[in-house]
């Protein structure tokens, strides 16, 4: 095979190349050189040679300033490719720290705005708890007189009240304990992306090759999305616990509603009771408002209200209605708790012995009105305050014999009489039952008793009404 390729080479060279003879006569004799085939081809080479030699120089010498351009040209191809690298790794870098940073604030934002609701929401629990506590002491100091006054009128008088009242406590407070308000980070601005080398006019064919060459020795990486980004294990966490925070946030809106819901029914309760013993709510609750002294002020509406930290308008509007209604139960509740809801004694060897409305007297045995109720019991029994006030008389008077009147504001007045001592004096601040002296017979009377009336607007009412109510409502 090898001897059939050299041979075609030869038989080849020997055809392109024959051999030639160049003859030469000088002085009458013809000299002659021959050139074999072998000689042609090799003096062939070497003019090819020198006459490529001869061309890449002249090239050089000519094109020398154009050589160097386009040197120059991919130099600054490459430079312009490696700049637009760190560019791009600067600008996702920037993105990325960007992202992050946003969502660390508005971790902290939504966190934030859900410590300062929970503050609001805790200073107004915070007052309905305070009262509760108070109306459950009242309610735990009455446990043993319940039990009496059951006893004492298991025969109530056919014009007494009767109707059930619910026993939910009354929720007591202003709610205007905001708590502190907590600074919310701006989100940071996106990085702004570096000035780039401005892109080349366009080049030969030989500028275009080279920036191939150079875009496939410096690929450039496609930076990622922002959803790309996003969506990294960090950031998803991050989002997760963020939509926790916001949905617990909302639930203090829910929180709040059922607070005044239940705001909103104590005080229907309470206006309830005292619609029941004769009481009229509004003229309380502006006697209550009237102590503080004047107020007033230009009128804003509720939709300009801000509460500083919380920019949830549902919140803020479910905060200024349970405020306004805790505020109204609390005037209510300081009113309510001057109303006479009790007996002056207490204990099962008391027993009602003569009710309210028209009787016979014991005395002439003819018709007459008792205006209020007697309790027979013990000589020297204490008698107590059925309800906070003030001693305006505190001496004998007349029929009532040994007697304290005791005013207990928004109109309501006791009597308390035929004592056989007194205990307390006039000008003295008594409170719910305080010992106002000791169950006698002075006076009109006929035995050992109390004679208890309650005053209302300077008309007397029937005790057993507001009795009868403290029973279910202190129960």
């Amino acid at each position: 095979m090898a001897e059939t390729l050299i041979e075609r080479v030869w038989a080849w060279l020997h055809a392109t190349f024959p051999e030639r003879q160049i003859y030469i006569r000088s002085d009458g004799r013809v000299q002659f050189f021959t050139f074999s085939p072998t000689l042609q081809a090799t003096l062939a080479g070497l003019s090819l040679i020198f006459l490529g030699w001869v061309a890449f120089a002249s090239v050089n010498v000519i094109f020398k300033d154009r050589i160097i351009a386009a040197k120059d040209h991919r130099y600054q191809q490459m430079q312009s490719t490696y700049e637009d690298r760190l560019a791009d790794i600067q600008v996702s870098y920037d993105e990325l720290n960007g992202a992050l940073v946003s969502a660390e604030d508005t971790f902290k934002a939504t966190a934030d705005k859900l410590e300062v609701k929970q503050r609001t929401v805790a200073g107004l629990l915070d007052r309905k708890n305070a009262v509760d506590q108070t109306l459950a002491g009242l309610r735990g100091s009455s446990a043993s007189q319940r039990t009496s006054i059951d006893g004492i009128l298991a025969a109530p008088a056919s014009n007494t009240a009767s109707d059930g009242i619910s026993g939910q406590a009354p929720i007591g407070g202003d709610g205007s304990d905001l708590g502190g308000s907590s600074d919310i980070g701006a989100m940071p601005n996106t990085a702004q992306p570096q000035p780039r080398t401005a892109n080349p006019t366009k080049a030969s064919f030989l500028d275009e090759a080279v920036g191939r060459l150079a875009a496939a020795l410096f690929p450039k990486k496609v930076r990622p999305p922002a959803a790309k980004i996003l969506n990294q294990p960090a950031f998803r966490l991050l989002a997760t616990q963020t939509a926790r925070l916001q949905q617990m946030s909302h639930s203090e809106t829910a929180l709040l509603v059922a607070a005044d819901h239940q705001v909103s029914g104590s005080i229907d309760e309470i206006e309830a009771v005292m619609r029941r013993v004769g009481v009229s709510p509004d003229r309380m609750e502006q006697e209550e408002e009237s102590k503080v002294g004047g107020v007033g002020g230009p009128f804003i509406p509720i939709s300009a209200m801000r509460i500083d930290g919380i920019a949830d308008t549902a919140f803020t509007n479910a905060f200024a209605e349970a405020s306004a209604h805790v505020k109204e139960l609390d005037a209510l509740f300081s009113a309510f708790r001057h109303i006479p809801l009790t007996t002056p004694v207490h204990g099962g060897e008391f027993e009602l012995t003569s009710d309210f409305g028209p009787r016979i007297d014991p005395f002439t045995h003819r018709l007459g009105f008792h205006p209020g109720l007697d309790f027979g019991g013990p000589w020297g029994a204490v008698i107590h305050s059925t309800a906070p006030g003030v001693v305006d008389w505190a001496g004998w008077r007349g029929g009532y014999g040994n007697m304290v009147e005791i005013d207990h504001g928004f109109g309501i007045k006791t009597r308390y009489g035929h004592m056989s001592s007194i205990l307390v004096k006039v000008g003295a601040k008594v409170q719910k039952g305080t010992p106002l002296g000791k169950l006698g017979s002075t006076g009109r009377s006929t035995g050992p008793h109390v004679h208890y009336e309650v005053w209302l607007g300077d008309v007397v009412r029937d005790p057993s009404r507001f009795i009868e109510a403290g029973r279910h409502v202190l129960k």
